[in-house]
């Protein structure tokens, strides 16, 4: 399916509009969740898909209105152009909030692969230049750790991402100075606390599965409320790397929904 990408105002030096489509519920709620979210790609994909993504329809079938920023083709995919393009989109979407929603619709920054860093880091810079707007953060085996040493990334050569990651992650990082930058790699970061609740997902055979749940247990210790769901192996889901959709589809949908009630309460 083709969807119309149109564009929105930044205001950024750099970039003043940034390519954007949205993805509506099937059935429209009240006060919907906002989710702005970032596709993977690791940290090479740029310019915009032609067909919708299988991520951002399921969290849209959840029931959110979903924002897809195309943040690479104005970033170029380097640190710290993604982080500051993607908190541009997230104080557009949060001025258009009663617009897209109403006044009570939470606001969620969601991410896979690369996607799911960038969305880290944003919610990190979210909490220091806007606290109190960003109510959740939906990472999906998120690229975090540009030391690759865990030990399910060991699986990585079995998918045929081990060298994309690793050419990624030099791409992102760029001429950037050091690579413990904790908005650059969230999971270096030594001060969680306070950042938005998050709903973490993984798979058991999943390569980056490792650091997936190292990173929510770091930020279960510093306070931060996570809800986790680990796929089975053999569900299919290290296909998000390929924008495939699968049978993990309608269980992330509800993961998401179960996610949102916990954020109203």
């Amino acid at each position: 399916m083709e969807m119309r990408w149109e564009q929105v105002e930044l205001g950024l030096p750099a970039a003043t509009t940034m390519p954007v489509r949205f993805y509506e519920p099937p059935v429209k709620v009240k006060a919907p969740p906002l989710v702005l979210y970032l596709r993977g790609g690791a940290f090479q994909q740029e310019g915009t898909a032609e067909r919708e993504t299988p991520i951002a329809r399921a969290l849209a079938n959840g029931g959110a209105i979903v924002v897809e920023a195309d943040y690479g083709s104005i970033s170029q995919n380097m640190f710290p152009g993604a982080v500051e393009c993607g908190l541009a989109a997230l104080r557009s979407l949060a001025a258009r909030r009663r617009k897209l929603g109403s006044a009570r619709s939470p606001i969620l920054i969601a991410g896979e692969e690369a996607g799911g860093n960038v969305a880290a880091g944003i919610a990190l810079k979210a909490r220091d230049q806007m606290p109190g707007v960003l109510a959740g953060q939906v990472l999906l085996s998120p690229l975090i750790d540009p030391t690759m040493s865990s030990v399910s990334i060991r699986r990585a050569d079995a998918i045929g991402m081990r060298e994309r990651w690793s050419d990624g992650w030099m791409h992102y990082l760029g001429g950037f100075c050091g690579f413990t930058h904790p908005y650059a790699a969230p999971c270096m970061c030594s001060r969680l606390a306070a950042v938005a609740p998050a709903l973490v997902v993984t798979a058991e055979d999943d390569p980056l599965r490792d650091e997936t749940l190292g990173y929510a247990d770091r930020l279960s210790e510093a306070g931060v409320k996570v809800r986790r769901h680990v796929f089975p192996a053999g569900s299919g889901w290290s296909g998000i790397y390929n924008e495939e959709d699968g049978a993990w589809l309608s269980e992330l949908s509800a993961q998401f929904r179960l996610f949102v009630q916990e954020l109203r309460r």
